[in-house]
């Protein structure tokens, strides 16, 4: 039996500040049913198109890429600080070359195939509605770039519906 209970989004109110001392995994499934999941520090939350958002990045080298660009839908899961340890692990290692969900001691889940981890504190279930990879052109500020960039990997940008809120 779950421990979730599903909020209404009205009363969602996420700190997009906590991202980033907090952390998020951001997950996947194809369509063979195999799950990655990445750690990110990097997203936001607001409203586009007259919807209910997130905003996440990810890196064109990221295994976990591959199943967000394969699959409708995604999750970010949330977690007290005792699971830092292991978003740390998941945010270095790479799906490609282990099992690092099991590794990392995380039980996924499945909610309308859309994986997300049972020891999470918040789940927020999202529909993809936009990608577009950032360009370096579009910088304004190009310390920004020397920073962040020093390769050109540049991210793509994600925006996806808030599909979903599950608490626990």
């Amino acid at each position: 039996m779950s421990l979730f209970k599903e909020i209404n989004i009205k009363n969602f109110s996420p700190n997009p500040f906590e991202i980033k001392d907090k952390w998020m995994l951001i997950s996947a499934a194809k369509a063979d049913g195999t799950v990655n999941t990445m750690t990110a520090s990097w997203g936001s939350f607001g409203i586009m198109w007259n919807k209910e958002v997130v905003f996440i990045v990810i890196r064109p080298q990221r295994f976990t890429r591959e199943f967000v660009e394969s699959s409708e839908s995604l999750s970010l899961t949330f977690f007290d600080d005792s699971y830092k340890k292991a978003l740390a692990y998941l945010g270095k290692a790479s799906g490609r070359d282990e099992d690092k969900i099991t590794k990392a001691g995380l039980s996924v889940a499945m909610d309308n195939d859309v994986p997300y981890f049972e020891e999470a504190e918040r789940v927020i279930f999202a529909k993809k509605l936009f990608v577009q990879r950032i360009e370096e052109a579009a910088f304004l500020d190009e310390k920004i770039i020397d920073r962040w960039y020093p390769e050109k990997d540049f991210h793509y940008l994600y925006i996806a519906e808030i599909t979903k809120v599950l608490e626990k």
